[in-house]
């Protein structure tokens, strides 16, 4: 027997642009306190169905996580010092 899922329809998809805006607000925010008050303050407006695929996206690439109050934090180590300890440190045939 086949199961059925439920799907939604999608609206609209997130451009490139749209995901590295929610990214960088993120990366530069000091708190948000959820998902919702991040989505207000963003300066370009974003439909919440096309926010919401983003940040789901940038959970499940382990970018954003959120926390145990519902605030989003920002876990990726993109920065300079980070990427040289990882380059000196895992060798890259391994």
């Amino acid at each position: 027997m086949i199961s059925m899922v439920a799907r939604t329809s999608v609206l609209h998809y997130p451009r490139l642009d749209t995901v590295l805006m929610i990214e960088d607000a993120i990366k530069n925010a000091k708190n948000y306190q959820s998902k919702t008050s991040l989505w207000n303050k963003l300066p370009k407006k974003v439909m919440y169905q096309t926010y919401k695929i983003v940040i789901d996206y940038l959970i499940q690439s382990r970018k954003v996580m959120i926390t145990k109050d519902n605030k989003l934090v920002w876990i990726f180590a993109d920065s300079s010092k980070a990427r040289k300890l990882i380059e000196e440190s895992v060798p890259a045939y391994a």
